[in-house]
């Protein structure tokens, strides 16, 4: 079994006020904090992954804020103190200062950083 914590947890985006911190923590999984300026809007992001959103599922508890979830069926609104899911067909928008700690399978995730890092 590994653990981590938000300072241990390398850098795998930042710029612009955004900041994803991940790290495989075992069984496949992996651990990922986040932290996205209110106005934040990931979908310029993920355009090019199919459907032009992230198809990678995520477990999580939002800390703070509140984030719109842009789905094909909706655009579902968090707000901190939530636990959710959020299924492959998705791109967050910060409607104000946010964070947020997930789990997600690391080998999906590690496919839509690597498309995000390439938008840049």
């Amino acid at each position: 079994m590994q653990s981590t914590t938000k300072t241990e947890t390398p850098v795998a985006i930042e710029g612009n006020g955004v900041e994803l911190r991940t790290l495989p923590i075992g069984g496949g999984m992996s651990a990922t904090f986040v932290r996205l300026p209110g106005g934040a809007d990931l979908r310029p992001a993920v355009v090019g992954l199919p459907d032009d959103l992230c198809q990678c599922p995520h477990w999580g508890y939002l800390l703070k804020g509140r984030v719109k979830m842009h789905t094909p069926d909706g655009e579902p609104v968090y707000g901190a103190g939530q636990a959710f899911y959020w299924a492959p067909g998705h791109a967050p928008e910060a409607l104000e200062d946010s964070e947020y700690v997930d789990f997600s399978p690391t080998d999906e995730f590690n496919h839509v950083i690597e498309h995000i890092k390439s938008q840049g």
